[in-house]
């Protein structure tokens, strides 16, 4: 087959193939030329889903007349006009392909009144496209700015058409688009409908904060930490270059399911970027339970010429120049604005039941840990259910078991519950009489240890709620990290005879991995035989824990092997994705076993503390990092506000 020129039909179609994913596409491209235009009011309207109509009116600068023909040719725009200003893009399109890609695939008409040099054009004029059909110029009457209307969207390539989803998930692609645009461009108006029914109105505002609450939500408003940033060289003495960073950190209680709640956005141009969603995952480390994403937003405004946006042909992916200054500004900035932060979620009362604020119960009972401390019950007990569980519960049982709550519940009596709840208090929680397990000199402070699993103290917003294996893990996971950060590796003591782990050969190829980070664990194991290892010496710490060698490094290896650790065997110090990315790995896998051994050490549920430790392990958490939450994201303490206390009483 002869070389030939393709058609130009055909060759923006292909372009399309790469710009046009799905009707969200067509909407990326027609609201960042409305953007470019220096529109301050865009309205989106949308029907089927996008398939039959896609219109978005703006009150832009408009196209001129004359130039309406050229807006629809291939490569034609008035965002570049040499090479080098590729290097320092600071429009959101540039290709100039968008709206010849659209026309091909779709019926296209364009109505426009531009405004030049502050002078609006007399009148208005219109132009329609479709597939290779391209009509003339009209005049027409039409407001200042443009009208793009994009009907029968991929009428000529039935295969694209074929597989387009269903109209509500097409629709939910554009809401999620239009939304993390309008966060980013507060200073303009967004409105959005789906088949006439109005789905988003915000109005221009100066303050960023207020669009962020407008889009994700009022309810969050309460649970959002705004942070800001400098990183740069100072001009003067009031002049800042370099990077700039504003955001707002989720507290840990309102996690999601997935990172679709985090919004990056680099020089007003909303992107997905590996680097940056790790930082923001690394700052959360410890905060939020390993199933589970935090809610970010995080705003970057750097030198055009420090990043590089003509990489992807829909322009949601960068590359920096300085990926690893990016990484580290996001990740200390996000980090020092959680550690400044009181995240002890608060506890309520909506409809009868117990609850923590948003998802902090179900943080709870999805607890990512190996099953030493106790599961939460259910976040919709019903208070005489809860109180009924108390009531049976045997004293020396370590914490709630989920099937006995779950029976309970399903037991649950409303009658006989009524009758039994003064004396369920009374007997699960023995404030007036005192049971030998409460040491009389934290009574005196207000300290009171119930079921030897969990203390309940005062602070000046209210009771306080602590369980007492989160918080002690919490603070064997800081003194850990803290032994290593100063000293490299952790003390460790030579054992008089060896402790012989019986392993499979899969087994001792792991041990070799896990050399360098043993090393820093203060642990030594040595092949003793095909088929065993010998450890030599053990953690100092772990043994005054009375943690069995054995039983923790055969832990370790099953953790490791499920892989449970992902970054373990890249913490061996392979340096194969680069210096970062390894350092990176090395924290993580560093992380993930100290936090094992931190629950391995802690104090359980059910295990009784005399006085002096219940005092000092108030006393750390007053002086530790991150007390709210145990190093697998669960919180150690939950506080009922005074302000709830007295709704309950009926005292407000």
């Amino acid at each position: 087959m002869p070389i030939r020129r393709l058609p130009t039909l055909l060759v923006n179609q292909i372009a399309a193939g790469e710009v046009i994913e799905r009707p969200a596409s067509v909407v990326k491209e027609l609201v960042e030329n409305s953007l470019d235009a220096g529109a301050r009011r865009i309205d989106i309207a949308v029907e089927d889903g996008g398939r039959q109509l896609i219109r978005i009116s703006d009150d832009g600068a408009g196209i001129p007349a004359e130039e309406l023909p050229l807006a629809l040719a291939p490569h034609a725009t008035s965002k570049l006009e040499s090479p080098e200003q590729l290097e320092q893009i600071a429009t959101l399109g540039f290709r100039g392909e968008a709206l010849a890609s659209i026309a091909s695939i779709s019926r296209l008409r364009i109505t426009s009144r531009a405004t030049v040099r502050g002078i609006v054009a007399e009148a208005g004029a219109v132009m329609e496209a479709g597939g290779d059909q391209v009509g003339a110029v009209q005049p027409v009457a039409a407001a200042p700015g443009s009208l793009v209307e994009v009907r029968d969207l991929f009428f000529n390539t039935p295969a694209r058409r074929k597989f387009m989803r269903a109209a509500p998930t097409e629709f939910g692609h554009i809401a999620e688009l239009v939304s993390r645009i309008a966060m980013v461009r507060p200073d303009v108006g967004f409105s959005l409908s789906h088949n006439d029914r109005l789905t988003l109105e915000v109005a221009p505002t100066e303050s960023r904060r207020q669009r962020c609450v407008e889009v994700l939500g009022q309810e969050l408003d309460e649970a959002l930490l705004e942070f800001e940033d400098h990183h740069g060289d100072m001009l003067g003495s009031d002049v800042q270059t370099g990077y700039r960073l504003w955001g707002l950190a989720g507290r840990p209680e309102i996690a999601r399911a997935t990172a679709k709640f985090q919004y990056v956005c680099i020089n007003g141009r909303p992107i997905r970027d590996r680097q940056i969603s790790h930082a923001i995952r690394e700052a959360y480390r410890g905060l939020v339970p390993p199933d589970q994403q935090p809610v970010a937003v995080v705003f970057i405004d750097m030198p055009f010429e420090a990043v590089d946006v003509n990489v992807h042909p829909a322009k949601a992916e960068v590359r920096f120049r300085d990926t690893g200054r990016v990484h580290g500004m996001v990740l200390a900035s996000l980090r020092q604005r959680l550690l400044g932060a009181d995240l002890t979620p608060k506890a309520g009362f909506p409809q009868g039941g117990l609850t923590l604020g948003s998802s902090g119960m179900a943080a709870a009972a999805n607890h990512g840990g190996t099953g030493d401390t106790a599961s939460a019950p259910a976040a919709n007990l019903s208070a005489a259910s809860f109180v009924d569980y108390f009531r049976r519960m045997d004293p020396t049982q370590k914490g709630f078991v989920y099937q006995q709550v779950k029976e309970a519940l399903a037991q649950d009596d409303p009658t006989a519950a009524t009758n039994d709840t003064a004396s369920g208090v009374a007997a699960s929680l023995p404030l007036t009489q005192p049971s030998g397990n409460v040491p009389p000199a934290l009574q005196a402070q207000g300290v009171l240890q119930v079921h030897q699993s969990y203390l309940v103290t005062q602070d000046e917003a209210g009771i306080l709620i602590i369980d007492q294996h989160a918080l002690h893990e919490r603070v064997m996971f800081e003194e850990l990290r803290s032994r290593i950060l100063g000293a490299g590796r952790l003390e460790s003591q030579r054992m008089l005879m060896p402790a012989v782990l019986n392993l499979s050969p899969a087994r001792l190829a792991m041990l070799e991995q896990l050399g360098p980070l043993l090393e820093k664990l203060g642990i030594e194991v040595e092949p003793m035989g095909p088929r065993s290892a010998g450890i030599h010496a053990f953690p100092t710490f772990l043994f005054d824990r009375r943690v069995e060698p054995v039983q923790f490094m055969e832990d370790l290896l099953d953790r490791t092997q499920e892989g449970d650790f992902d970054h373990v065997t890249a913490a061996a110090g392979n340096k194969s994705d680069g210096p970062q990315q390894a350092q990176a790995a090395q924290e993580s896998a560093l992380h993930e076993v100290l936090d094992m051994m931190a629950c391995k050490a802690a104090v359980k549920a059910g295990d009784h503390m005399s006085a002096e430790e219940l005092a000092s392990l108030l006393k750390q958490r007053d002086e530790i990092e991150r007390s709210s939450n145990c190093p697998h994201g669960r919180p150690t303490t939950i506080r009922l506000s005074l302000r709830e206390l007295e709704k309950q009483f009926k005292r407000t």
